[in-house]
C-alpha cells in the first residue's frame, strides 16, 4: 500500500506534514511530489500512470490551492481515490481553495476532506479495505475513541 502526496507547490509540504505525522505513527507508507496541475500537467500524468500500474492498494493525497486543478487532474486520470485537503492561512485563504477543490468537473470524483487528521483517517480507513492487520488497528482505534465517552 501506498499514499502519493502531491502537493501543487513546495510551500505546501509544511502542511503535508500535519498529515504525515500520523500516517507515520500508523506506519502508512508514503511519497511526496511537488507537481503542479497548470505548470507541468505532464508531470502529474506521469506520476499518476506510474501508480495506475502497481498491484497495490493506492489513495491519494492532494494538497493544492487557489485554482486546484491538481486534484481534478490526479482524479481524471487515476483509477484510485483522491482525497483533497486544501491548505489555508486564514478563513478567507480557507474559502477561496475550499470552493475550487470541491467544484470539480464530471468523472473527475475528488473527496474533499478540510481537516488534516480526519483526511489521514480517511485514507487509512481506505486502505484499511485491503488490509485485515490494519483495519483491526482502525477497529482498535474506534474502540478507544468511544470508550473516552463512557
Amino acid at each position: 500500500m501506498i499514499v502519493p502526496i502531491l502537493m501543487g507547490s513546495a510551500s505546501d509540504k509544511e502542511f503535508a506534514e500535519k498529515i504525515t505525522m500520523i500516517f507515520d505513527s500508523w506506519k502508512i507508507p508514503y511519497e511526496f511530489h511537488v507537481s503542479s496541475a497548470h505548470k507541468v500537467p505532464e508531470k502529474v500524468i506521469e506520476i499518476v500512470n506510474k501508480y495506475n500500474a502497481l498491484n497495490e492498494p493506492v489513495c491519494y493525497l492532494t494538497i493544492a490551492g487557489r485554482s486546484n486543478g491538481l486534484s481534478g487532474v490526479v482524479a481524471g486520470s487515476s483509477v484510485h481515490p483522491v482525497i483533497a485537503c486544501p491548505p489555508f492561512q486564514d478563513k478567507d485563504d480557507m474559502a477561496t481553495n475550499i470552493n475550487s477543490t470541491l467544484q470539480m468537473p464530471s468523472d473527475t470524483p475528488v473527496l474533499t476532506v478540510v481537516d488534516p487528521q480526519n483526511a489521514a483517517m480517511a485514507i487509512i480507513r481506505i486502505l484499511a479495505n485491503s488490509d485485515i492487520d490494519l483495519k483491526k488497528k482502525v477497529e482498535a482505534h474506534i474502540k478507544e475513541v468511544k470508550s473516552k465517552f463512557n
